[in-house]
Formats: structure tokens, sequence, C-alpha cells
């Protein structure tokens, strides 16, 4: 195990520049249920479990929760990655061996140490492993018994993530966060309480799937009706049923240092 080793000010920072790439790489962020965050978050500790349809899944809980929400917040990394790419451990991640089954029950106990007040957050993605967001969801165990360790005072929330290539050049990150889950009984099984948390995040990628839909739908009948203008094209026309809110709209934005960091990461060349 590689224990948490955030630091304020760099996570920030990172945070910082990854808003930056952000930018440079998609037309839009949009968020629905953002209001479930930010009163959980108030409330008291907070446990996120979401899918994990894409490398640009960290980033995307990097900045929305240091940036948008300004939260200590920690997520789970294989400690090989995190090894090999050590600038992560300072932004908040806390690295679990997964050659070593032992090392669960060290990180379970890790993470439920860091739920212990409100603003704190821990982002685990129970899959695993990256799945096409349509694919079916089956989350291991390991979330949920952070969950029953940390204690009722958590909140459990499912946050579902989609990427998707619409009526713009550039893709749209999509953000889906659903209200907190009903405590459950620390006599559940936690495969049981793993499914009820992976059925809780396909219910918020349906959501999402929902929104897109009524998007599109809502773009095409705005472009017959006014031509092909400027609102129509741009997705600030009529707002379709299931309105999100933008986080971020694309500008131009440099990348600098950021780019060189998260093309080391990513393995991708930085943006021109």
């Amino acid at each position: 195990m590689i224990p948490a080793q955030r630091r304020p000010r760099f996570a920030r920072w990172f945070a910082r520049q990854a808003e930056a790439r952000l930018r440079r790489s998609f037309g839009r962020v949009r968020l629905l249920g953002l209001s479930h965050l930010r009163e959980a978050s108030a409330a008291g500790p907070v446990l996120v479990v979401s899918n994990h349809a894409s490398w640009w899944d960290p980033l995307v809980a990097l900045w929305l929760t240091n940036r948008v929400l300004a939260l200590e917040a920690y997520a789970l990394m294989d400690a090989a990655n995190l090894r090999r790419l050590p600038f992560f451990g300072p932004a908040g991640a806390v690295g679990v061996d997964l050659a070593d089954p032992r090392d669960g029950a060290r990180v379970l106990r890790h993470l439920a140490g860091l739920l212990r007040a409100p603003g704190q957050l821990v982002w685990v993605f129970p899959q695993g492993r990256e799945q096409p967001a349509d694919a079916p969801l089956q989350f291991e165990a390991g979330a949920a018994a952070v969950a029953r360790t940390a204690g009722a005072a958590v909140r459990v929330l499912p946050i579902a993530l989609r990427y998707e290539h619409g009526h713009e050049a550039r893709p749209w990150a999509w953000i889906s966060v659903g209200a907190p889950l009903p405590a459950v009984e620390r006599r559940a099984g936690l495969a049981a309480t793993a499914d009820l948390q992976a059925e809780a995040v396909a219910a918020e990628l349906t959501r999402l799937a929902s929104a897109i839909r009524d998007l599109a739908d809502a773009n095409v009948a705005h472009r017959s009706a006014a031509g092909g203008s400027a609102a129509a094209r741009d997705g600030t026309g009529p707002a379709p049923a299931a309105a999100a809110e933008d986080l971020l709209v694309t500008r131009h934005d440099e990348g600098g240092l950021a780019s060189w960091v998260l093309a080391r990461w990513t393995g991708r060349p930085a943006e021109s």
C-alpha cells in the first residue's frame, strides 16, 4: 500500500492543470445532480462509487472534487501506476498493490480513516479497470467494505461518467450524480452491497443516456426551426427536459506544463 500523501496546495494546482487539459480536449463538461454532491459533502464524509469508462476519469474526478467543490479528496489507484507516476500522490492518490491480496485489507482501513469529517471524500472505481460506459456493471466488493468500515456517517454517492461525440467537433464529458444510497445494515453481504452500488451507478448512466438523447432531439428540432442558427449549433437553444449544468465550456488554453505532465501520464502526445 502507498498511503495518502495529499498536499492541499499541490492538489489545487494540479486540478487547475487538469482543467486546462479538459478545456483543450472537450467541447463542454455537463453535469446532472451537482446538488447531491454539494449537500452530501457539507453534511458529512462522502464515498463516491463510479464507473470507469476512460483514462479521463481520474482527471475529471480530480477537477470536480478539488477545483469545482474544493474538497479534501482522495482516490484509489494501482500502486504500480502510482510508483510510475508519483505526482498523483500529493494530488490525493492512494496506492493499492493488486498483486498482494493482503494489501486490500490495509487499504480498506486506510481509506475508511480518511472519511471522518464533512468535506472529506474518497473516489473509488469498483470495476477495477476501464470498461465501455454501456457495458454491464460488475463491481468488486472493495467499496462496499470501505463503506461498512467507515460507518453510517459516510454518504455513499453513485456517479456516472460518459464521453460522447455529438454535434460539435470535440466530444462532451457528461457526469451524473445520484442521491446518497440508503445505509446498508452491517449484516448485509458485501457482494449484495456491491450489487446495489452497481445498480445505482447504472441508473445514473441511464439518466445520462436520456439527457444525451434529449439534447440531440432538441438540437435537431431547433436547427430545423431556426435554419441552423448559432444557438442550434452550440447547444444554447431550448433546453432538453433533462437539463444539465455546464461546468466548463471550451476556450483556447495553452497547455504548457499541464500538457507535458498529462501527456506523460496518458502516453498521448500533447495537443497543439
